[in-house]
């Protein structure tokens, strides 16, 4: 659409606004109430024009075809001035304190001409400092609504309102009382658009001030959802880190781990020198001892028991460069296949999974396609506290009217805005998948032409599913079988549905059976490779566990998910690393503790993973550590496993290297150093050139930039990657293998990647979990994420985040409480068959009767030592989700 603003022609898009058209044809205008993000409300009349000969409010009115935009004229820039003055008047002295540069206000006061004495309000309404990343000073605010509209339209918590009458209106917790104490999940979305200062981040430098801190744009080190982050810094440390408002992903948003969690930083805690253990005790050595004591260690292993001897634990928290530096050094410097990652505790299944099913270990579609789904199936995820800023997103695009049915035992998240909401027994997963596609074939509500040309194995399901009705479904999972067709028929009926899942599919005995099952769905609907619909897609909970099985940090699988068993893997491998790799597939972690245990593994190296706090029967993994000759710890801090270990090396921390990271949609993105690691802390790519050094051993590829560019020379998924086009594009999804074409963000377009090229359906039956309840334990027990946290804890419990969350907390329904004995904030203990962990009660309608919930983010808690070894019976991931216990009130005097 043609629009002519001041005489200047334009084009907009249809449906633009008149602000829109203003923007379009290089003109300015002030916007008080107005955020782009938000929707907007036309409030504080500060962007009035004349349009069409009428003056009018530029954020709230259409622009027309060739209809004259006045803006300069004398009369239009008096009347904003006047509005300005009007709400500036009422504000105190300070208001415009820092110039033309310290806020929105300040610019347009400046802008205007209105100099800082038009301030001249009384104030007296008070501060609220209660919280440790949110201040609010009533007087600065100007019932706006951009904070409130913030919380709702993009966070979507809803935590804010605006409260009093005429000109003592100000923003407010909703439901009263301290800012702390409300439903705030201090995303920081409020302080991005509050335009007055009104609300403010503790420490964040008011722009144009100096000196001005330094700027670097970096991907967020917490969850998998791979937020682009501004980290500005000074003097050596953080300022802020603020969210990239052009971020692929955030847009602009944040939660409160990215944006403010990294107060860990600075901890005194932190490590910052290689520790060595003599007589019992870590004690502070020089790099140059702790890396020769390390390779007389891995020497002395493998002339005991040869390469097999050793193994390695990678991180998802590393970059892709680094954990491509470790299985290359593990593959050609010492000779073995002895290395896995945290995607074994996580979503192996998914990768097993989805590679049976389509032919690649990824989610098929990128996540701006999946937000536009009509009809979103949300299974075993609770995005709005483990991926905050997918969840917002998802939850707009529900409240802009897309269906959503959710699969979760608790109510939680986005359970409450569910059209159905199915509550499965944890670990009947399977049998409701099947109950599903059992309805939708029964109604016809499948793509024939798709299943014909497209998929193989419908026959042999559809005689499976015969025996899935909903009645049967509703028999073994405790979902009604009302509820059970009422979901399909969403699902079934919808023009473009989605399916996207989390953990509470893959950490069960089955888990893989579940991730194939689950994909079932979209095979049957054709919503997978089509356009018509946004297949099946993970969301990964560390920031780049997708990245470290990329990079082949697997016992089977060399970079690109080429098979060690492969010859042509085999081929590409050595023609770029010019020496021989290991035939035979190497051991997965829950192996290596075993062998570490048999005393058939003598030299361990964890880099980055508390496997202590975090792996499954914790008191056997520490047990195997306790037993290897040699364990080495890469690390930020003296954590559970670090503290068992024989050497402890001090690593750079994500804000403070080089590399890349992998998304939950397969998007590369760079990760950039805001500071320099403290101490002698170095980064793990640093430091496994010079362990390689040591043992008389060149790994080539000096710089992160060129680990990429020969990990793309290995696998061919990745050929066309490269950090100088991820500095020029911001994000590249994978399969990228021409540097001159994009990505393939949505998958499958042409054909399948597996062998016949069709996608394959599965017939595997229901089979039960692991653990059952019985009189002894009659709970289930799952275990999972909140919000304030990451993980064990390790970072974000040395921030501010411990004001928000303080303790480790068992959610348990209000009749089993009583059952028990228990009321909100009594200590209880909770035993398995495992072991015994200690906790904190909280009652919670959000608990099915007969389980209970809690997170891992404490280890001195001992969550984990309830855990299993049971694990699913494709990829050896661990059943975190079925654990039988029963309760044990405790004295509070008494409890630690």
């Amino acid at each position: 659409m043609r629009v002519r603003v001041d005489g200047v022609t334009a084009q907009v898009a249809d449906g633009a606004s008149v602000l829109d058209a203003v923007r379009a044809a290089g003109g300015e205008l002030p916007t008080l109430c107005n955020d782009d993000r938000l929707t907007p409300v036309g409030s504080c009349r500060t962007c009035l024009v004349r349009s069409g000969g009428k003056v009018v409010a530029a954020c709230v009115t259409p622009a027309a075809e060739d209809a004259p935009i006045e803006v300069a004229a004398d009369d239009l820039r008096a009347l904003r001035r006047e509005a300005v003055e009007l709400i500036v008047s009422a504000l105190p002295s300070y208001a415009l304190d820092g110039g033309p540069g310290g806020g929105e206000l300040a610019r347009v006061c400046h802008s205007l001409g209105i100099a800082p004495q038009a301030a001249q309000g009384l104030g007296g309404r008070g501060r609220d400092d209660s919280h440790p990343y949110v201040h609010l000073d009533r007087d600065l605010c100007i019932a706006c609504g951009r904070c409130v509209r913030m919380c709702a339209e993009v966070q979507g918590t809803f935590a804010l309102t605006l409260v009093g009458r005429g000109a003592d209106t100000v923003v407010a917790p909703g439901t009263g009382g301290l800012w702390a104490d409300s439903d705030c999940v201090a995303c920081g979305g409020c302080v991005d658009s509050c335009p007055t200062g009104a609300l403010t981040e503790p420490g964040l430098p008011i722009v144009g001030r100096t000196p001005e801190p330094a700027r670097t744009r970096t991907t967020c080190g917490y969850c998998g959802v791979g937020c682009s982050l501004d980290v500005l810094t000074r003097d050596g440390g953080v300022v802020a880190v603020l969210p990239d408002h052009d971020g692929p992903v955030n847009r602009g948003h944040a939660c409160v781990k990215g944006r403010f969690a990294h107060g860990f930083l600075r901890s005194p805690e932190r490590l910052t020198h290689p520790l060595l253990r003599r007589d019992g005790r870590l004690e502070p050595v020089s790099w140059r001892e702790a890396l020769e004591h390390v390779a007389r260690g891995l020497r002395a292993a493998v002339a005991e028991g040869g390469p097999d001897a050793v193994a390695a634990i990678s991180s998802a928290r590393a970059t892709n460069e680094e954990n491509y530096l470790l299985q290359k050094f593990m593959r050609v410097v010492i000779g073995t296949n002895n290395v896995d990652n945290c995607s074994r505790l996580c979503h192996a299944p998914s990768a097993a999974g989805l590679t049976a099913t389509f032919g690649l270990s990824g989610g098929t579609d990128c996540f701006d396609d999946v937000e536009r789904a009509d009809c979103l199936l949300l299974v075993g995820a609770n995005p709005a506290e483990a991926h905050p800023v997918v969840g917002a997103r998802l939850l707009q695009r529900v409240l802009r009217g897309a269906r959503l049915v959710v699969a979760d035992p608790r109510a939680v998240g986005l359970a409450r805005y569910a059209d159905v909401h199915l509550r499965p027994r944890p670990g009947t997963n399977v049998a409701l998948f099947h109950g599903l596609a059992h309805v939708l074939l029964a109604e016809g509500l499948i793509d024939e032409e798709f299943l014909r040309r497209r998929a193989t194995g419908l026959p042999e399901l559809t005689t499976l599913l015969a025996g899935y009705s909903p009645d049967r479904t509703a028999a073994i999972t405790g979902v009604p079988a009302d509820d059970v067709v009422a979901a399909a028929r969403l699902f079934g009926q919808a023009e473009k549905p989605a399916i996207i899942y989390g953990l509470g599919v893959t950490e069960h005995l089955h888990g893989t059976d579940g991730v194939r099952t689950l994909a079932n769905l979209a095979i049957l609907r054709g919503a997978v490779g089509t356009g018509r619909g946004f297949g099946v897609n993970p969301l990964r909970g560390q920031n780049n566990v997708q990245g470290a099985s990329d990079m082949g940090a697997l016992p089977d699988l060399l970079p690109g998910y080429g098979k060690v068993t492969d010859p042509a893997a085999q081929a590409r491998a050595e023609r770029v690393w010019g020496t021989p790799v290991p035939r035979r597939p190497g051991m997965r972690i829950p192996e290596m503790f075993a062998a570490a245990r048999a005393g058939e593994l003598r030299a361990l190296w964890v880099i980055g993973e508390d496997v202590c706090a975090t792996d499954p029967d914790s008191a056997h993994v520490a047990q195997a550590l306790e037993t290897c000759p040699l364990v080495v710890c890469n690390e930020l801090f003296l954590s559970e496993t670090a503290r068992r270990a024989d050497v402890v090396l001090p690593v750079a921390s994500w804000l403070e290297k080089e590399g890349t990271f992998v998304n939950f949609d397969r998007r590369f993105q760079r990760v950039r150093a805001a500071l320099d690691p403290p101490g002698a802390a170095i980064t793990e790519f640093a430091i496994i050139h010079a362990l390689a050094a040591v043992l008389d051993a060149d790994l080539g590829c000096s710089t992160p930039a060129e680990a990429l560019a020969e990990c793309g020379r290995l696998a061919p998924a990745f050929a066309g990657l490269s950090h100088e086009r991820l500095d020029r594009e911001g994000a590249v999804a994978w399969p990228c293998p021409d540097p001159d074409r994009p990505g393939e963000a949505s998958l499958y377009r042409e054909r399948f990647a597996t062998p016949d090229g069709l996608a394959q359906l599965s017939a595997a039956p229901y089979l039960p979990p692991g653990e059952q309840p019985d009189d002894r334990y009659p709970l289930v027990l799952v275990t999972g994420r909140r919000w304030a946290h990451y993980n064990s804890g390790g970072m974000t419990r040395r921030t501010d985040n411990l004001l928000l969350d303080s303790v480790d907390r068992l959610d348990i329904h209000p009749a089993d409480a009583a059952r028990y004995g228990l009321r909100d904030g009594d200590p209880v203990a909770v035993e398995s068959r495992h072991g015994q962990a200690r906790l904190i009660v909280r009652t919670s309608d959000a608990m099915a009767p007969g389980q209970v919930f809690c997170a891992f983010h404490f280890p001195a808690s001992g969550v984990n030592t309830l855990t299993s070894d049971r694990a699913d019976t494709v990829t050896s991931c661990p059943e975190y989700k079925v654990t039988a216990v029963h309760l044990k009130a405790l004295n509070p005097s008494t409890s630690k």
